[in-house]
């Protein structure tokens, strides 16, 4: 006899971990999509129970489709340590120095030329 009140294991049966399910970027796409298109009230709870979805991962597909759309298909960059960003810092303060010196030169030479042009006098016929 089964005691009362106990739920009794029949059986040694091990329950397979349920996996995550994963969309493809054309079915979000398309749910997004779907999503935007509902205007009436009741709409697009229909639509997210009828799909097995959350209005959340639609605000979030939507939210990744434009920051993709936005930048590039590049992987994440990573965050620089405070020392790779002072390196880079540094680098590019190098870059703009010689930018700044080259400028200056050129500046330099265009008053020369300008003051030899006025300071020479027009030939005049006699």
């Amino acid at each position: 006899m089964e005691p009362t009140g106990k739920k009794v294991l029949k059986s040694a049966e091990v329950l397979e971990k349920p996996s995550r399910r994963r969309y493809t970027r054309e079915y979000k796409e398309r749910m997004i999509s779907e999503a935007d298109r509902c205007t009436s009230p009741g709409e697009l709870g229909g639509l997210v129970r009828r799909e097995g979805l959350y209005t959340g991962a639609i605000a979030r597909w939507r939210k990744e489709l434009q920051e993709s759309t936005l930048s590039s298909s590049k992987k994440p960059q990573r965050k620089e340590t405070p020392s790779q960003e002072i390196a880079r810092l540094k680098r590019q303060n190098a870059r703009l120095e010689e930018k700044l010196r080259q400028a200056e030169l050129i500046i330099d030479v265009q008053k020369k030329v300008s003051e030899m042009i006025q300071t020479r006098s027009p030939e005049k016929d006699d």
